[in-house]
């Protein structure tokens, strides 16, 4: 994993906006409807070199394919394990039940989510990782296309434990138990993420997002000890992959709403930084955490581990000055006491499910240029010289 060793590096959280034909396809495959497969490769090829393009343009250092080849983030796992069946009663965030006009606005918003992201099924029988191809041909084509895009690339995978609490358990005899067996399966994609010689990014909004979903009705302290257990089947997961070649997103749900029950970082940072990570990739740009640097000088950030702060947010279409973004590098450069430790990024994706995106394409690729630039204007500032 590479450090800001001479300027303020950049990248994002992996989600970027699919196009209407590869979104049709992609639902089409979760459906498990027929689709015509050489149309699907060419469209899946012409859409992952259009985002790195996008990056590239935008000067992101380190990259991705933007999940192109996947439906959503954590919901293409079915796809890949035998032992999952029907749907899912998961239950909804606190504040949508508090905020019925919240999921009126929602519901016309987005009026047809995806089968995954609404029916998710659960898992009725021993999960069981199938095949290997999809997560191989995955990295193998986003490599082909990027060739040296990038100073360095990374690709995403859903962590043990959103799976658990959106694929719900109805199979083993207790959550932990089912926690360990998606950390056992996993394991498998982990590992051919890194063997592919791609740093492997794992998306773990459970340790922050499910304390107002799957574990609503505990204390925050409870909470905490639920973190830690989610922290271990994620290491029991990566167990043999070099830290340096894992980063870890946590994230209170990407959505637009009042996230009023968010539990506070301070709370949560001790148990992120058992994972055995080399970097943590946390949101800071949204209303409400933009003030949570403060928890990094009460918890200091581990030596062995990077900060890839959030510091363009992306559940609206504002496109951040470049200024506002310097200066929230810098607060992020303060807060870790190390200007080489730290990597500019997104609070979370854009494209955290097809058809379900918060910000318009053209502005998506404005707030990673707007990153380059207030990236560039710290750096500068950082280093005491202009950055080229």
């Amino acid at each position: 994993m590479i450090y800001s060793y001479d300027r303020i590096l950049t990248t994002h959280v992996g989600s970027l906006p699919r196009n209407e034909p590869l979104s049709d396809l992609l639902i089409k495959r979760e459906a498990g409807e027929s689709y015509d497969a050489k149309v699907f490769d060419a469209e899946m090829d012409k859409a992952i070199r259009h985002v790195v393009d996008q990056q590239k343009s935008a000067g992101i250092d380190i990259g991705n394919d933007g999940e192109q080849q996947r439906v959503g983030f954590q919901t293409y796992v079915p796809q890949r394990m035998s032992g999952f069946a029907g749907v899912s009663q998961r239950r909804r965030g606190q504040e949508f039940e508090e905020f019925p006009d919240l999921v009126a606005y929602l519901m016309r918003r987005f009026p047809n989510p995806t089968k995954g992201q609404q029916g998710a099924p659960e898992a009725r029988a021993e999960i069981k990782y199938l095949d290997l191809k999809p997560i191989e041909n995955e990295t193998a084509r986003f490599k082909k296309i990027a060739g040296g895009a990038f100073s360095e690339m990374f690709m995403t995978a859903a962590s043990p434990g959103i799976i658990s609490t959106t694929m719900l358990n109805a199979f083993y005899d207790s959550h932990d138990a089912y926690l360990d067996a998606i950390a056992r399966e996993m394991s498998k994609e982990y590992q051919a993420i890194h063997k592919a010689g791609l740093i492997l990014q794992i998306d773990a909004p459970d340790l922050a997002m499910d304390r107002t979903m799957m574990y609503r009705d505990l204390s925050d302290s409870e909470f905490v000890k639920r973190c830690e257990r989610h922290v271990a089947a994620i290491n029991k997961g990566i167990e043999g992959i070099p830290r340096d070649h894992v980063r870890l997103h946590i994230c209170y749900g990407n959505w637009e709403g009042p996230h009023i029950h968010d539990i506070p970082l301070e709370k949560i940072l001790p148990a992120l930084y058992t994972a055995n990570v080399g970097a943590l990739s946390i949101e800071f740009s949204n209303p409400r955490h933009a003030h949570e640097y403060t928890a990094l000088k009460k918890h200091k950030l581990p030596d062995q581990m990077l900060l890839i702060p959030g510091v363009v947010e992306t559940t609206s279409n504002f496109v951040e000055h470049p200024e506002v973004v310097a200066r929230r590098i810098e607060e992020a450069v303060d807060a870790v006491g190390d200007r080489e430790r730290v990597i500019a990024s997104t609070d979370c994706g854009f494209g955290t499910f097809t058809k379900r995106e918060w910000v318009i394409e053209p502005v998506v690729w404005l707030k990673l240029r707007s990153i380059r630039e207030g990236a560039d204007i710290a750096s500068a500032r950082l280093w005491g010289k202009k950055v080229a």
